[in-house]
């Protein structure tokens, strides 16, 4: 088979601020995905994206592409509108949890295809594995049957859908180019309108704990996923929310399971309802549904379908969580507020007690993670608790406290956060 084009031209053009045609991006992604474009060519040109950006088209082109690489979900056939909602990930980030039963009680379908941890923030599945007997993988009919029936699936994405950007991902990782906002943009999209929804929201974090630390940045790739997502016929709205603290008050997967049924239950930590809140009334609004959706969470309609869910994937909603073996309290050293509470850090000390992993084969501790008893702004007095540590290998705890170091700071001087949503997008 004769190629069409080359790679070293298009790295060329890319390398000397060009652009690409349809032609070529659609060329470079399929002859990746086929083995005929070489890793350390399509690192090359990852770098030169990376350093000198690519246009919206380029970028729509190369999301479309992505999306070609694999196979596509249809809603079609269901008798309920779909809407879903993305999150760049961060410190405490369960909101999947209540959110996908909160929206499905108002009859709106949610395809929630979701992702595992690596480092520091966490992943929606092994949050969920903490259930006894729950089970991430499901077969296309499954889905479409708990669609229909339940409104609400929690579930792993599968192998087909956009394999080249499951490929480029893995390269992205080792070569440094994670950050380019062309590659992120068409990674997270591809996935997305591969996956079918009529619409979605994104929840891109910004801040210490997330992928993202600064909020021009976090606009700017807002702004290209809700071009893209509305290019591709996806209506999608975008969020931007502080992640310099921690989400809530618990961070590891038993953990946020146990804080995800509070806010289910109608309590929880008021910056997770808040924000549960938000992303549910938006994902409502795009699917055409005028309601308060305040109002499910109080009144018990969420909860029951978030049990009717975790019963449809094999898990038993009144089975107690995994807790770990051993804890150590993080103390306050003076009287005071609390004026500092580093969300990476406290990721990290999540992740080294077990809670996370460092490669994607790695295990992961159910009851591991991090209780907070003192959250920013909140006073404390020398000697009162502000963190729980729990792990099962007490030899955790050593390394969990170096990264702490420096994180958490008491002082007299008050520091609030008043909204844990800074920006709306589209």
């Amino acid at each position: 088979m004769v190629e069409r084009f080359d790679a070293v031209d298009i790295i060329r053009t890319k390398r000397d601020r060009g652009v690409l045609s349809d032609d070529e991006i659609r060329w470079v992604v399929d002859a990746y995905t086929r083995g005929v474009v070489a890793e350390e060519q399509m690192s090359a040109l990852a770098m030169a994206i990376f350093l000198n950006g690519m246009t919206d088209e380029e970028i729509s082109t190369w999301t479309t592409a992505m999306i070609d690489s694999g196979e596509t979900m249809d809603f079609s056939s269901l008798s309920k509108p779909t809407s879903d909602k993305h999150s760049t990930g961060g410190v405490g980030d369960k909101l999947t949890l209540p959110l996908a039963p909160l929206v499905a009680s108002y009859g709106v379908a949610v395809p929630q295809l979701s992702g595992r941890g690596l480092g520091h923030t966490g992943g929606t599945l092994d949050k969920l594995e903490a259930i006894p007997g729950w089970r991430a993988h499901l077969s296309n009919d499954e889905i479409m049957e708990q669609l229909e029936s339940i409104g609400a699936v929690i579930c792993a994405a599968g192998t087909g859908l956009a394999p080249a950007d499951k490929k480029l991902y893995a390269l992205r990782d080792i070569t440094s180019t994670v950050e380019a906002i062309p590659l992120i943009a068409s990674s997270i999209m591809s996935k997305k309108i591969a996956e079918g929804t009529d619409s979605l929201v994104l929840d891109v974090k910004v801040g210490s704990g997330a992928f993202m630390k600064d909020l021009e940045q976090a606009r700017q790739l807002a702004h290209t996923m809700v071009r893209i997502g509305k290019s591709a016929g996806t209506a999608t709205v975008a969020l931007l929310t502080d992640m310099s603290v921690p989400l809530g008050r618990k961070i590891g997967n038993a953990l946020e399971v146990e804080e995800s049924v509070e806010v289910l239950a109608g309590g929880g930590p008021d910056d997770v309802v808040e924000l549960t809140v938000a992303l549910a009334k938006e994902m409502l609004v795009l699917a055409g549904v005028d309601e308060d959706p305040a109002d499910n969470l109080a009144n018990g309609k969420a909860m029951d379908v978030w049990r009717d869910i975790i019963r449809a994937q094999g898990g038993d909603p009144d089975a107690p969580l995994p807790v770990s073996n051993h804890t150590e309290t993080v103390v306050a050293d003076s009287d005071g507020v609390v004026s500092a509470l580093d969300a990476y850090k406290v990721g990290v000390a999540s992740w080294r007690l077990g809670a996370g992993r460092a490669r994607r084969e790695d295990p992961v501790q159910a009851g591991a993670g991090i209780t907070i008893h003192a959250h920013l702004g909140e006073r404390v007095k020398a000697g009162e608790p502000i963190l729980t540590l729990h792990t099962d290998d007490e030899e955790r705890f050593e390394r969990a406290r170096e990264a702490l170091d420096g994180g958490i700071s008491v002082s007299n001087v008050a520091s609030t956060r008043t909204s844990v949503i800074l920006d709306r997008i589209g």
